[in-house]
């Protein structure tokens, strides 16, 4: 180990002007083959830096390198991992942790040791030595020949001392006078300690000549000593006079801090009875308008109400400690709790005497509006009360139990108030629906509480009973009687439309003039975010508060206040949604078709309701009352399909156009201009799906039950009546029931001409159809007259039963009887007839060919010509 020292100072410490101090042999920990060596080492230039530096031999030859250093004073803890037992593992924390492994546990000690020695001599720094042996610590570095590497060098580093330019040519000189001093340095040395020898000698010689001085010298030091003790005695003397004066500059200073003291105390004694005075005195006048001040003039409530906020911010000033345990600072804070308490008092006693004194006043104005469709204006009462807003929201600040006492009240008066206005509002348009139309008299319409017959049912069996005998007189009367019940009924209609919209147009404004005064006059915020709720959540309040708790007197908020604002709206307007309900009923009483027209007009103003605000009173209100609206325009839809179902017509009249045909035709007339433009177009459309479904299966059940009336007729004129009201409408939903409608009259059409043509000619029919049955077995065609049921002679025998005149004739008893099948409303004949002369064309087509393919060069030929066939067909229709 020796020899690698040397080696490592000659070859890497020498050339970086560094001493090598000590030397361990290590590895890193779990690596056991990389070895290296951690050396100790200082500079030799002042200031002296101590490093830790890592060498390693290198991997290309057997010298060594530097590979890291680390100065000392980097170094934070050594931990040697047991202090007890010998082991050989140990950890220096630099900027990290770095754990080696020993060759031996000696070598770790002292390197141990000697870093503990450098900090100690170079850094005096708290490096910290964990597990590390007490005797390796030692306080201070041993001295004598055993010393270690590290003191005995250091020491020797301090007694050398460089010689500076002045001695080195003082040497040189002496050197060069003595000519042997190099060759022979012991005789150099002898001459120089005579010479020294000779100048101690000089030395003492001159001291001993200088003895006469010293004693002169001497003589002199005591003389000044003397002088001295008598400087000291009058400084004694001094001291003493002063001694009193310093006493008394001292009571002065004293005397003097506390004046100062005074001052300063004086000055913040003052500031804070300025700050008391400042903040927590209210003016005499503030006192009289809270005492004696007139609260129904404008200049007594503007008054009252700058009172009441001086009174606020007077009992709400931040205290600074220790005020609130003055006396006179508690006596202020009761004398204004006292104003406020009497103050609160009279204000809430004074608003509720004006609550009491407008339901009285508004209650005599009720007279004047008992014949006309509108409510009172309540704007007069809203601009007299918010005059006092202000004072409201004192009242909410201060004493919230007064305020929610008045809030109470105001609901109670304005709900008995609002419920007689309304009441008597909706028995107006109630008398106005019923009592003056013609169709309340007709049917027993006496007021609102009068026994109420739907029209529809009304007109539904009159349509019923008239329905097979429209050609004839009664029929004609009943017509007119129909046509005037229609007429009236749309005029009825219109005016409850009309009615409607005005009883619902009175109640907008009303209800959304009475929130804003709510939230103005309550102080009450209406645009909050809140979470949506129904009015089912809407707390009834009879007898009870609004929604807040108490805690020390202090409201905490339980529910919003746009919610406060709902429940007193519901309070205040409780009796709008039964009446509306009531209004509802009695409009579905009087006309079913009565819904449409609610319906839409209520769904409009449901919409404008919830654009404005969604969560608000009146559109929950008119949102509930809107489900009733289309709870009855569904309830009408099915009473018309239960209708079509129940319907039940004469056996011994024909049929013609259904009753609930003509009704789908009105309905939907009507419901096309009530719903032009109209929100809620959906609903409508999927009632005309349901009607036109429930008319298809009705039109085919009374076609199947139909005994005077053909089958295919009866479908015939329906489906034609309804393809041509869906195209008259363009109702976009029925496009493909249009095209149904359209298909099945076409098919009914040509199956009533097919089956009425067979009647004619029908032996003629009856021996071509043997004809083409032979051919569909396999007869060829020219070979059936070699038939003996369909030879030349059969054919023309039948021919012969056929003439003109007969033709004629069978035609025009099929026209008459075509005639008595279909109806008049529908003037289907002539089309009928025309598509009867087409069929009859085509089946003289057929036997025409039928004849030249079978009987060729026969010369047989029909009696009758299709130019025949055109003009009798033409006189036939001419003549009826």
């Amino acid at each position: 180990m020796t020899a690698i020292k040397h080696a490592l100072q000659r070859d890497i410490f020498t050339p970086n002007d560094e001493r090598l101090l000590s030397i361990v042999n290590v590895c890193k920990a779990g690596k056991k083959k990389r070895n290296c060596f951690l050396c100790a080492t200082v500079t030799t230039e002042r200031p002296v830096q101590v490093n830790v530096v890592k060498v390693k031999k290198s991997d290309k030859g057997d010298f060594y390198k530097r590979q890291t250093a680390w100065a000392l004073r980097d170094l934070a803890v050594v931990d040697a991992k047991d202090a007890a037992k010998e082991n050989p593992e140990f950890d220096l924390h630099f900027d990290k942790v770095y754990k080696w492994v020993a060759s031996s546990t000696v070598e770790k000690n002292t390197f141990i040791s000697c870093i503990w020695k450098l900090n100690q001599r170079y850094l005096r720094k708290k490096i910290d030595f964990i597990n590390v042996s007490s005797q390796l610590l030692e306080e201070s570095v041993p001295s004598g020949e055993n010393q270690s590497v590290a003191g005995g060098d250091e020491e020797a580093v301090d007694e050398y001392q460089e010689l500076n330019a002045r001695e080195e040519q003082d040497i040189e000189i002496m050197m060069e006078g003595c000519e042997y001093a190099i060759s022979n340095a012991e005789a150099f040395a002898e001459k120089l300690s005579r010479e020294l020898q000779v100048l101690d000698g000089a030395n003492i010689q001159s001291i001993m000549a200088s003895e006469k001085q010293v004693n002169i010298l001497m003589k002199l030091l005591d003389e000044a000593l003397k002088e001295v003790d008598q400087i000291e005695l009058k400084l004694s003397s001094y001291e003493e006079m002063l001694q009193s004066v310093k006493e008394q500059m001292d009571q002065i200073s004293e005397s003097n801090h506390l004046i100062h003291l005074s001052n300063t105390n004086n000055v913040k004694l003052l500031s804070e009875i300025e700050f008391l005075v400042n903040h927590m005195d209210l003016a005499k006048g503030h006192i009289k308008a809270l005492q004696e001040g007139d609260l129904t003039s404008s200049r007594g409530i503007e008054a009252c109400t700058n009172a009441a906020d001086a009174l606020l911010q007077c009992m709400n000033v931040a205290l600074r400690p220790g005020h609130d345990m003055l006396h006179a600072v508690k006596q202020q804070q009761q004398r204004f709790s006292d104003l406020r308490e009497q103050f609160a008092r009279r204000l809430a006693s004074h608003l509720n005497s004006v609550f009491v004194q407008q339901g009285h006043d508004q209650s005599s104005t009720l007279a004047q509006h008992s014949a006309e469709l509108t409510l009172p204006n309540h704007h007069p009462f809203h601009r007299d009360l918010l005059r006092y807003a202000k004072l409201m929201e004192w009242l909410k600040n201060t004493d919230y139990g007064k305020y929610e006492g008045l809030t109470k009240n105001y609901m109670d008066y304005l709900s008995r108030l609002y419920e007689r206005e309304i009441k008597d509002f909706f028995d107006v348009a109630k008398t106005k629906m019923t009592g003056t139309t013609r169709e309340g008299k007709k049917f027993g319409l006496h007021g609102s509480s009068g026994k109420l017959t739907g029209s529809t049912s009304s007109l539904n069996k009159l349509s019923v009973q008239s329905s097979g005998n429209r050609r004839s007189q009664s029929s004609s009367l009943l017509d007119m009687g129909n046509m005037s019940a229609s007429d009236l009924d749309v005029a009825d209609r219109t005016k409850f439309d009309k009615i409607f919209e005005q009883v619902l147009s009175e109640l907008e404004p009303l209800c959304l003039a009475e929130q804003d005064f709510i939230s103005k006059f309550f102080k009450l915020q209406q645009h909050q975010s809140i979470s949506g709720t129904t009015t089912n959540e809407a707390e009834e309040m009879d007898g009870g508060t609004l929604s807040r708790s108490y805690t020390s007197g202090v409201p905490q908020t339980v529910s919003s206040e746009k919610d406060m604002i709902r429940q007193m709206m519901t309070k205040i307007f409780r009796c709008i949604e039964p009446e509306l309900n009531n209004l509802i009923a009695l409009g579905d009483k009087i006309d079913s078709f009565n819904s449409l027209y609610m319906l839409v007009k209520m769904s409009h103003h449901v919409w404008t309701a919830q654009n404005v605000d969604p969560a608000s009173f009146l559109s929950t209100t008119l949102g509930n009352v809107l489900v009733t609206v289309k709870r009855n325009f569904d309830k009408c839809i099915s009473n018309q399909m239960k209708q079509m179902d129940e319907v039940k017509i004469s056996k011994k009249s024909k049929v013609g156009i259904l009753p609930f045909v003509a009704e789908f035709e009105e309905f939907a007339a009507l419901a096309e201009s009530i719903f032009k433009n109209a929100e809620r177009r959906g609903d409508l459309d999927k009632a005309y799906i349901k009607l036109i479904r429930a008319v298809f299966v009705s039109v085919e059940k009374v076609a199947n039950e139909s005994q005077k009336t053909p089958r295919d007729v009866v479908m015939m004129e329906n489906f034609h009546h309804i393809f041509a009201t869906l195209s008259r409408l363009k109702i976009s939903c029925l496009e493909a029931e249009k095209k149904e409608a359209k298909q099945k009259y076409t098919d009914h059409l040509q199956s009533y001409v097919i089956y009425s043509l067979g009647q004619p000619l029908e032996k003629l029919n009856h021996f071509f159809e043997g004809v083409e049955a032979r051919v569909a077995q396999g007869v060829r065609e020219e070979e059936v007259s070699y038939q003996l049921a369909f030879n030349k002679q059969e054919l023309r025998k039948v021919i012969k039963e056929y003439p003109g005149k007969e033709v004629k004739k069978g035609l025009d008893n099929l026209y008459k009887k075509v005639d008595k099948h279909l109806c008049e409303e529908e003037n289907l004949l002539q089309v009928v007839w025309h598509s009867m002369q087409d069929e009859f064309i085509r089946q003289y087509k057929h036997f025409e060919g039928l004849i030249a393919r079978c009987y060729p060069g026969s010369g047989i030929t029909m009696e009758f010509t299709i130019q025949d066939i055109l003009d009798y067909c033409s006189s036939i229709a001419q003549s009826h």
